[in-house]
């Protein structure tokens, strides 16, 4: 802003340089939907380790794929993921609903689990009001499961039962707590008598919570799997990615049904996200070798395929091997390969070796990977020496006879990293004076991004003018375009490809010849 001059003498005026840097986005932020036996059913939770998906969801349960998967994910090199639990929700098809476990404390209180399971059972409410003053008690929550005479979990003190309290009880246990919420009853206003503990110290049942459920475990071949993940309202399941800032990769471990996986590229597409499909756990090879995937249309762009499934060992049954599903491996393998080389180096070869696996459920030939790979499907293959590797890196749009310029998958992820990095970092753009000072703050600082990517080896081409190109100006935005508020930017890369086949020409060299 120019200075307002009113006394001679010197004035000191901060011009703005017009460089506002762009930094990348993260590149392999994970999302899992399934069955879990704990967890909040209404929001996408965020998971830094393998510990914390214990703490929040249960950690690996018999019955579901979710956990084991997750588990794979952070084993071979996953940072982070967003966790979508899966419910029961009162369809015809199921026989038995999640239910949240809930006590009633002297009928004025009731504390209900955070979320439905049966795991809200392991914890009993003991309370008990302050000698000074009777309006106010303490309550705390206790695992009853590691010991029946209760391990503390929670305190909250100096708590209110009257709703327009600072310290009101339903508000400090929705707000503070981890495992419970409470609501008043019969609007009481005193509260609840203080919780009677015998002389043997065993927690009373009338404090326990109990009625919880897990309902019907939901597997991705049953027909209420795919309602409580595709929900028709579009309301809960997979779309409550809808309000995560950022996810990468979509992986829904053991899903194979061609009709769900499809409508999952599409969402995936939409939010410029990359699905990793698992093959069906009975697959072989002679299953797939005639194009069994059936994805073949324009969102196939956004996912890649693998098969087959990989043994591991189960914790859960003295590490005996058990096939697993290969989506929690490959994209701890996506996490470890951007961490280390970039999002546009392949996720494959024998730097991907697959860790904490013990072979692939199926043995391929060279010759059977051969006819595979050119239907864009991705093999995982045991070598003697680099152990069980990825040995593929196309899309489901990878097809020879397609001809599709998203065939890789490292091509299409940088494409989808560039995308999400300009469309984060150009939202200063919006309404700025549509003219060529903007214009030239667009080319310098989109080019900076690119450069640095160039310098990074992201592109090919020796000079940046064979890599990249940024073009804004009056050619790309018109006249008219200006009327109507809009700019266009323009930007190229000349993607790295992976060297799918190497040839190697031999030749003899003939000796001297005496002539």
């Amino acid at each position: 802003m120019p200075v307002a001059v009113s006394y001679p003498g010197v004035y000191v005026q901060e011009i703005p340089s017009g460089v506002r840097t762009i930094t990348g986005v993260a590149t392999s932020i994970a999302a899992f939907a399934g069955w879990a036996p704990k967890g909040p059913i209404d929001s996408a939770g965020l998971v830094l380790s393998w510990s914390d998906y214990s703490r929040q969801y249960g950690g690996m349960d018999t019955r579901s794929l979710l956990g084991y998967a997750v588990s794979h994910f952070f084993a071979n090199g996953g940072q982070q993921c967003y966790i979508v639990r899966l419910a029961n929700s009162g369809s015809a098809v199921v026989t038995e609903n999640a239910a949240a476990a809930a006590v009633t404390l002297d009928t004025k209180l009731t504390v209900t689990a955070a979320n439905p399971g049966l795991w809200g059972q392991d914890y009993a409410i003991v309370t008990a009001k302050r000698a000074d003053d009777a309006t106010r008690f303490r309550l705390a929550v206790v695992n009853i499961k590691q010991d029946p005479k209760g391990v503390t979990a929670e305190v909250f003190e100096n708590l209110s039962m009257l709703p327009g309290d600072a310290r009101f009880v339903g508000t400090v246990l929705k707000q503070d707590s981890a495992l419970v919420t409470a609501s008043v009853v019969n609007n009481a206003t005193d509260p609840p008598a203080d919780t009677v503990i015998p002389a043997n110290g065993i927690i009373p049942d009338a404090a326990k919570l109990a009625g919880g459920a897990d309902g019907t475990v939901l597997a991705p071949s049953d027909a209420a799997f795919g309602t409580a993940l595709l929900p028709p309202s579009q309301v809960g399941g997979v779309y409550l990615l809808d309000h995560v800032d950022l996810f990468n990769l979509l992986i829904v471990p053991g899903e194979s049904d061609a009709t769900t996986l499809s409508t999952l590229e599409a969402y995936c597409r939409d939010h410029r996200a990359f699905l990793i499909a698992d093959c069906a756990s009975d697959a072989t090879f002679t299953s797939q070798k005639n194009g069994a995937t059936g994805l073949t249309g324009d969102n196939a762009i956004n996912a890649a395929y693998y098969f087959p499934w990989v043994n591991a060992p189960d914790p859960l049954k003295e590490n005996r091997l058990k096939a697993f599903p290969p989506s929690g491996f490959v994209a701890g393998l996506y996490a470890k390969t951007d961490a280390s080389r970039g999002v546009w180096k392949a996720p494959a070869g024998t730097d991907a070796s697959l860790s904490g696996v013990a072979g692939a459920a199926v043995p391929l030939t060279d010759k059977e990977n051969g006819v595979l790979n050119p239907q864009a499907i991705n093999c995982i293959r045991d070598f003697n020496v680099y152990g069980t590797i990825i040995w593929g890196a196309r899309t489901l749009r990878g097809n020879d006879s397609v001809g599709s310029e998203w065939k890789y998958v490292p091509v299409r992820r940088t494409a989808l990293f560039i995308e999400e990095s300009l469309y984060r970092a150009l939202k200063w753009v919006v309404f700025e004076p549509n003219d060529d000072p903007l214009w030239a703050q667009i080319r310098l600082n989109v080019g900076a991004f690119m450069q640095n990517l160039f310098r990074q080896g992201a592109f090919q081409g020796k000079t940046p003018q064979d890599a990249y190109f940024v073009k804004c100006d009056k050619e790309t935005t018109t006249q008219n375009d200006i009327n109507l508020g809009i700019v266009n930017i323009v930007v190229g890369f000349a993607p790295l490809k992976p060297a799918e086949f190497v040839v190697i020409q031999i030749q003899q060299i003939a000796g001297q010849i005496a002539t």
